[in-house]
């Protein structure tokens, strides 16, 4: 029979999981201290022991889990035992994805001393092979860009990696990179360690996992796509011809509010941020289509608070850390349910209260309502005021028929800069866009899963 201290000591509760605990080094302890990392997320619970092992891992999580540094933080402490060149190679669907890996890599990596290299279309190739030929530790790349420079900058290869990461792998599938990943997985070496981390266990990842990983741990801390509860979701009835001055209606509303509005194809993107810009309002567009630097300085104004108005397409729906958005607006209804999901998780993030509201047109009842099913919730009717709106229409017809002249005249001006830089032997265009995500309404034509 115990003793009572025997018996106290038995029921005491577990002691809290700390990074410490999981085996990290002081290096890198003192880099998430610095962060402000305090407590690891269940996926970083549940990954880090086995990933600190040397096993391959699967890793199942949604978007804003914190699995950047569950796969991170092993391939550091395995690059601090073993210092040497070019370590790891990440693959990610988008280049601002690519971006915020790279940067977590160095914070995380601060303290040793790491060196990345970002690869990803719409940047200049020599400048990228030049940052190569330094021997990175860490490569993110996008799949189509990476490619290109394997079978065109000399002396570059991946023989000597230890880690492969496939990050967002559903997207990367999703987007047809399976044939350039399947090339990549055949110029790397055998023996090394992969991590695979995906939003959802689809046939297409299932089968990439049965090519690339070796004995793999399964974690999976997300078993069912769905909404947070700190998140109130509310939908918006209107005709489609006047969509544009609802949208402007709820921007009005909202004015204080830090706002993503989400489009579906390039072209509304472009088109909404000036109607938005000449009625007034600080916006900034984001879209498959601006160069590689307007796209981080666009994200970077409205990280910054600097605009409050974000329009984007779905480029921008996952992955991306933005930390304070209060309402996500879908102008167009994605015709995915995960895809609504995984807009409006750009709001109310870490706890934080957020508003979705989805603008339904009379074509879009049925999508709307297999939305709700999914997320298993009925979204409520966000007040108007029809007098208002009425009022707004003609003000916004006008800024319309403003916003068309001048992507007109943009895309002459494009169309004139391009055939100079042909006649001048300069970059090609798709080249220069070659990992662009190909969004609904693109008029150039695209190589098929190029990124």
């Amino acid at each position: 029979m115990p003793t009572p201290e025997e018996a106290s000591t038995s029921a005491s509760p577990a002691p809290p999981v700390t990074f410490k605990s999981l085996g990290l080094i002081s290096p890198l302890l003192e880099a998430l201290e610095s962060l402000s990392f305090k407590t690891p997320t269940e996926i970083q619970v549940e990954a880090l022991p086995h990933a600190l092992e040397g096993r391959d891992i699967i890793g199942v999580a949604a978007t804003g889990s914190g699995k950047t540094a569950a796969f991170a933080l092993p391939i550091l402490q395995k690059l601090w035992e073993e210092p040497k060149g070019l370590f790891a190679c990440v693959l990610a669907p988008t280049r601002e994805l690519a971006y915020q890996i790279s940067q977590q890599f160095e914070s995380l990596g601060s303290a040793m001393g790491v060196r990345c290299t970002v690869i990803v279309g719409g940047m200049d190739m020599p400048t990228q092979s030049i940052a190569l030929a330094k021997r990175p530790h860490v490569i993110v790349a996008t799949p189509g860009r990476l490619m290109d420079h394997l079978e065109k900058t000399k002396g570059f290869n991946l023989r000597s990696i230890k880690y492969l990461v496939l990050d967002e792998a559903d997207r990367l599938l999703d987007m047809d990179f399976g044939p350039i990943i399947d090339k990549i997985l055949k110029v790397i070496p055998k023996e090394r360690t992969t991590y695979l981390f995906s939003a959802t266990m689809t046939t297409k990842v299932a089968k990439l996992q049965r090519a690339s990983l070796s004995n793999p741990v399964r974690v999976e801390v997300s078993t069912k796509y769905q909404t947070v509860s700190t998140l109130l979701q509310y939908y918006l009835l209107m005709p489609l011809k006047d969509k544009d001055a609802f949208l402007v209606y709820l921007a009005n509303t909202l004015a204080q509010n830090s706002i993503m509005i989400f489009t579906r194809t390039v072209h509304d993107a472009a088109r909404l941020s000036i109607i938005l810009r000449i009625l007034g309002f600080p916006a900034v567009p984001l879209h498959g289509q601006l160069s590689q630097s307007q796209r981080l300085g666009a994200l970077g104004k409205f990280k910054s608070g600097g605009r409050k108005v974000l329009v984007a397409t779905d480029v921008a729906s996952r992955g991306l850390d933005i930390p304070s958005v209060d309402v996500v607006i879908n102008f167009d209804i994605p015709t995915h349910s995960k895809d609504y999901i995984h807009r409006v998780g750009r709001t109310a993030r870490a706890g934080r209260a957020g508003k979705s509201i989805t603008l339904v047109t009379q074509y879009d009842v049925e999508l709307i309502q297999r939305i709700e099913q999914v997320v298993g919730k009925k979204m409520d009717l966000w007040p108007t005021d029809d007098q208002e709106i009425a009022l707004l229409k003609e003000r916004v017809n006008e800024a319309g028929r403003m916003a068309a002249a001048e992507l007109r005249e943009q895309a002459l001006s494009g169309n004139n800069q391009g055939r100079k830089r042909r006649r001048e032997g300069g970059v090609r265009d798709d080249q220069d866009r070659d990992d662009d995500v190909v969004e609904a309404g693109m008029p150039m034509k695209r190589k098929k899963g190029r990124r």
